[in-house]
C-alpha cells in the first residue's frame, strides 16, 4: 500500500495492546462475515477428497474410470478460486482469532496461559475429527502451530507480520524446490539418469500406474470397511501421515497465522485502514493471484494433466498467487461487510461464521454418512460436477440453520463446548 508498514504500525507497537472496534458481544463482525464465507469454500475445497481418494483431489487423472471433461474443467475452476486459497484465509482469520481472544484475556486479567488450554482442547478435537471422522482435519495443526505462536502475541505488529511473511516465504522456497526438483527429474530422463539410483529411476517410471493401483485399492477398503475397521486403519495406518502433515504447517501454517495476528492489530479486519486503499489493493491481490493461478491451472489444462505437471502446479507452485489471492480477497471483504451484513444473506454468512466450527465438523459428519460403506456407500463414484450440487445443497443448509441456532443459543453447539471447557465451567447456552 501507499503507506509503509513502519506508518501503520506506528501505532501499534508498545503491548499489551488495546482491543479493536467490536460489534456487539466483543465479536469483530467482519470476522464473522469472512469466516463464514471461508467455511463455506473450505467445503468445496475438500468435497473431492471427502467423495474420493485424496490422490483424485490433486490429480484428475486418478479419477476412477478417468476423468470427464467436466472433472478437468471444475478442477481449474476450483484451483483458481478455491484450492489453497479458502485454507489460507482461514488461517489469516485464526490468527487474528488468537490475537482477539487474548486480548479481551489480557484486559480481564488473564494471559496467554488461557488462550493455550483453548488449544489443547482444539488439539483433542481435531484428533477426534482425524481418527474418528475424516483423515482431512485441520484443527490439529492449528492447535499446534497456533501454540508457537503463543510465544510471538507481544511481538510488535510489523514483527509478527514481517516473521510471518518470512516464514511464508521460506516454505514457498522448499515447496517449490522438493515438487519441482521431481517435475524436472520426470520431464528430464537424462538427468534422472545421472542422479537418480536405478531403482528411484523405476519408481518414477511406474509412478502413475502405482497411483492408480492404490487410489483402487482405497476405494475397495472402503466401500467393504465398516466403521470400526476404518478407525483402525486410522489409528494403525495413517498415524505416521497425520503427523506429517502437521508438520508441514511450518511450511504455511505458522506464517499465515502470524500474518493474521499482525494484520489484526494494524486495523485491517476492523476498517481502521484507509477503504479506498485497501478496495485498490485488494483488487490487485485478487487479480494477480487469480491470474496467476489461471495461467497455471490452463498450463496444466492444456497439456492433458500428466501427473507430475499437474503435482507440481498443484502443489508446488500455489504459495505466491494463494498470498496474493487471499490477501485481496480479505481486503475487499472487509471493505464490503458493513454494508453486506446489514442484508438478510449477508447475516447469515456473519451467523455461518460464528458457528465455523459447528459447521467445519458438522460437514464432516454429514460426508460420514455419504461416501464410506456404513453410509450410502457412494465412495469414489461420483464426479465432480455432482458433487458440487451436493456443496450446494449443504451450503444451503450450514446457512439456513445457523442464523435460527443463534436467535435461539448464546453459541453453536461446539463452540459452546470449547468454551466450557476451556474455562472449565458451565456457561448459559439458551438465550
Amino acid at each position: 500500500m501507499a503507506e509503509s508498514i513502519d506508518q501503520m504500525t506506528a501505532d501499534v507497537a508498545t503491548v499489551p495492546v488495546q482491543p479493536s472496534a467490536t460489534l456487539g458481544d466483543d465479536r469483530l463482525v467482519s470476522l464473522d462475515f469472512i469466516r463464514g464465507i471461508a467455511v463455506l469454500g473450505i467445503l468445496f475445497a475438500n468435497i473431492t477428497a471427502f467423495a474420493h481418494p485424496f490422490m483424485v483431489y490433486v490429480w484428475p487423472g486418478a479419477m476412477p474410470g478417468g476423468p470427464t471433461e467436466g472433472d478437468r474443467i471444475v478442477w481449474v475452476i476450483q484451483y483458481v478460486l478455491i484450492d489453497h486459497k479458502m485454507r489460507g484465509l482461514f488461517t489469516l482469520l485464526f490468527g487474528a482469532g488468537m490475537m482477539l481472544f487474548v486480548e479481551k484475556a489480557w484486559a480481564k486479567g488473564s494471559g496467554r496461559w488461557l488462550q493455550f488450554r483453548r488449544l489443547v482442547w482444539l488439539l483433542l478435537f481435531g484428533m477426534i475429527h482425524y481418527y474418528l471422522i475424516w483423515f482431512g482435519d485441520i484443527l490439529q495443526t492449528y492447535a499446534v502451530w497456533g501454540m508457537v505462536a503463543l510465544l510471538c502475541m507481544k511481538w510488535r505488529a510489523k514483527t509478527q507480520f514481517l516473521v510471518g511473511l518470512s516464514l511464508y516465504g521460506l516454505g514457498t522456497l522448499a515447496m517449490f524446490g522438493m515438487i519441482g526438483s521431481q517435475y524436472y527429474l520426470a520431464t528430464h530422463p537424462a538427468v534422472a539418469e545421472k542422479r537418480l539410483s536405478e531403482k528411484q529411476q523405476e519408481r518414477m517410471r511406474n509412478a502413475v500406474p502405482e497411483i492408480r493401483k492404490e487410489v483402487s485399492e482405497d476405494i475397495t477398503r472402503v466401500r467393504k470397511s465398516d466403521y470400526p475397521a476404518a478407525v483402525r486403519h486410522q489409528i494403525v495406518e495413517e498415524t505416521g501421515q497425520n503427523l506429517v502433515g502437521i508438520g508441514f504447517g511450518l511450511f504455511e501454517t505458522i506464517g499465515l497465522i502470524l500474518m493474521g495476528m499482525g494484520l489484526y492489530r494494524f486495523g485491517f479486519f476492523s476498517g481502521e485502514l484507509d477503504r479506498s486503499e485497501m478496495r485498490l489493493w485488494g483488487w490487485v491481490g485478487l487479480g494477480s493471484g487469480a491470474a496467476i493461478s489461471a495461467g497455471l491451472g490452463i498450463w496444466a489444462y492444456a497439456s492433458g494433466f500428466p501427473f507430475f505437471l499437474t503435482f507440481f502446479v498443484f502443489q508446488g507452485l500455489f504459495m505466491i498467487p494463494r498470498l496474493l489471492f487471499t490477501l485481496g480477497l480479505a481486503a475487499l471483504l472487509v471493505v464490503w461487510s458493513p454494508k453486506a451484513t446489514q442484508g438478510w444473506l449477508g447475516q447469515r454468512f456473519v451467523a455461518a461464521g460464528r458457528m465455523a466450527f459447528s459447521n467445519y465438523l458438522g460437514t464432516s459428519i454429514i460426508m460420514l454418512a455419504i461416501f464410506p460403506a456404513w453410509g450410502l456407500g457412494l465412495f469414489g463414484s461420483i464426479h465432480r460436477l455432482a458433487l458440487f450440487a451436493m456443496v450446494l445443497a449443504v451450503w444451503v443448509a450450514m446457512l439456513g440453520w445457523s442464523k435460527p441456532w443463534l436467535e435461539r443459543y448464546r453459541y453453536g453447539p461446539l463452540e459452546w463446548l470449547w468454551r466450557c471447557l476451556t474455562y472449565w465451567r458451565i456457561f448459559p447456552l439458551r438465550r
